[in-house]
């Protein structure tokens, strides 16, 4: 598999093509001889250096430039199995993760539900399957990462999402839900998962309406990843049983929801019952597109809730909207390495005006003395080129590049003349 990389002649020159790091990402720790082995080759298009990267048969690689690195591939079973081998390379025992959790990749909102059992102390990346089978890419990422198994849920190695994903032997595996479940009871299974394996009755609860549109829905799974708080569901006529006997055994929770305007007043109204409810998305008068709503989870804070990045000196995690699975899959890097909040982009092939607007905000800028003394923001890309273009990944590394401050005049002035 191939992916290809372009720039052109000047930005080249610009950033020196700082697109070093390959991560072969091949089973079992070891190489196939198809793999790492190649080498970048660049050719001339229509005027355009275009760099090819030439990557494993697990279809998963990794590029950097200045302040990026681009994880993943074409979909989301390669862009799972890539950023769950970047937080668990499982090469010495602090790199294996405890557990996995195995969810269907056509099943949203058991994707979504997920995202809360990568926070910490359980820190479970996802893998996709496909309907029962388990595709090579996510074998390979699970042989590879040997988890150790979680001693809060019986030394559990795979926590699946539906009983019908055929696990491979020898692994220790626990069911977080029953089978044919509604999305609001599944989420509740994996809600009563996410308390034994904490050992603690989590005092907040995120609340989306896994029916609405999911690109609204998607920030909550870094959020729940980061927080440790569960995902809950909802719908616009109402609080289901499920949901609300969840939210009752949380004992007045403080309840926090994600793409509001797929919920309903009415059933705003309703989850008030069981616990403040706050609303986390655009202000007033402000961009309440995916890009929009997503900087306002980035934004929001409330007390030790939620990031509240307003500065630079953060990671940041960057998806296509038109990709939601790729949010639950990125939530291990909302709760691991530098706790990134997700951000959206629209389309593959521009940056949207409200997250331009928050990445100048907190684009950070160099201390007079030196800019090695100064902060700085990094972001992780997920997916191949139709994911996010290699244009916009350009300009995303220059919004997040430390900005120098340049010596006042009067203190760059010559000696004075005797």
């Amino acid at each position: 598999m191939t992916a290809a990389i372009r720039f052109p002649p000047a930005r080249v020159t610009a950033i020196g093509l700082v697109l070093a790091i390959l991560l072969a990402l091949a089973g079992c720790g070891k190489r196939s001889s198809s793999s790492s082995e190649s080498t970048s080759a660049a050719v001339q298009a229509r005027g355009v250096e275009t760099i090819v990267v030439h990557v494993g048969d697990a279809g998963t690689a990794a590029t950097a430039t200045r302040n990026t690195t681009r994880l993943g591939g074409a979909g989301p079973v390669q862009d799972a199995a890539s950023i769950a081998r970047t937080a668990y390379p499982g090469l010495t025992s602090a790199t294996r993760p405890q557990a996995v959790v195995l969810v269907d990749a056509d099943d949203w909102p058991a994707a979504l539900a997920a995202s809360s059992l990568a926070s910490s102390p359980l820190g479970a990346p996802l893998l996709y399957s496909e309907g029962a089978h388990l595709p090579p890419a996510t074998v390979r990422a699970l042989a590879a990462m040997r988890p150790t198994g979680a001693s809060s849920l019986g030394d559990t190695q795979l926590l699946l999402l539906d009983p019908a994903i055929a696990a491979p032997s020898g692994y220790r595996t626990r069911e977080a839900t029953v089978a044919a479940a509604e999305p609001d009871a599944l989420a509740a299974s994996v809600a009563k998962l996410l308390t034994i394996a904490h050992g603690q009755t989590p005092h907040a609860a995120i609340v989306v309406n896994p029916s609405g549109p999911s690109a609204l829905a998607m920030p909550a799974a870094g959020l729940a990843a980061q927080s440790g708080a569960p995902i809950l569901f909802v719908s616009r006529t109402g609080v289901p049983a499920a949901t609300a006997s969840e939210l009752r055994s949380l004992g007045h929770p403080a309840i926090y929801t994600v793409g509001s305007t797929a919920i309903g007043t009415h059933t705003l109204t309703e989850l008030a019952r069981y616990g403040p409810v706050t609303r986390v998305e655009a202000a007033a008068g402000e961009d309440a597109t995916p890009a929009g709503n997503a900087v306002a989870v980035s934004r929001f804070s409330s007390g030790s809730f939620g990031w509240g990045i307003r500065e630079a000196g953060h990671g940041l995690v960057f998806a296509n909207a038109t990709r939601p699975l790729d949010a639950p899959a990125a939530a291990i890097l909302s709760a691991t390495g530098d706790y990134a909040p997700l951000l959206l982009l629209e389309n593959s092939h521009s940056v949207p005006a409200a997250l331009a607007s928050y990445l100048s905000d907190i684009q950070p800028a160099a201390p007079h003395s030196q800019p090695v003394h100064g902060v700085y923001n990094h972001g992780w890309l997920i997916g191949d080129t139709q994911a996010i273009s290699a244009v916009v990944a350009a300009e995303l590394d220059a919004m997040l590049q430390i900005v120098p401050t340049s010596t006042p005049s009067s203190e760059s002035s010559s000696l004075p003349i005797e």
